[in-house]
C-alpha cells in the first residue's frame, strides 16, 4: 500500500509553482498572468500546510495558509477591478498594451 509522505507533497507544490511561472511568463492575457499568481500562492499554501502536518502536528500551517487565500481573494478582487477599468479603457486585456497608458 502506498502510503502519501511529505516528499509527495512538494513535489506536487513544486509542480503547481512551475506551472504558475510558466503561465505567468507566457500569457500575455491579464487574466492568465493572475491564474499563474494563484497558481504560485496554492504552491505555498500546499508547502505551509504539508510541513506544519509532517514536522509540528500544529495548525501553524492551516492558519497560515489561511490567511494567504485571503489576501490571493482580496488580491483577485481588486486585480479584476483593475482590469474591468483596464478593459474600459483600451479595449483589450492584452498587458503588452499597458504602455500606452504612461504619462
Amino acid at each position: 500500500m502506498l502510503t502519501i509522505g511529505l516528499t509527495h507533497y512538494l513535489v506536487l507544490a513544486a509542480v503547481l509553482f512551475c506551472c504558475g511561472l510558466y503561465v505567468m511568463t507566457t500569457k500575455r492575457n491579464a487574466v492568465g498572468i493572475l491564474i499563474g499568481a494563484e497558481l504560485v500562492l496554492n504552491a505555498a499554501c500546499l508547502n505551509l500546510v504539508a510541513f506544519s502536518r509532517y514536522r509540528t502536528g500544529r495548525l501553524d500551517g492551516q492558519i497560515a495558509a489561511l490567511f494567504v487565500i485571503v489576501l490571493a481573494a482580496a488580491e483577485a478582487a481588486i486585480a479584476i477591478a483593475i482590469f474591468v477599468n483596464y478593459y474600459r479603457l483600451l479595449s483589450t486585456i492584452d498587458a503588452d498594451e499597458g504602455r500606452q497608458l504612461r504619462g
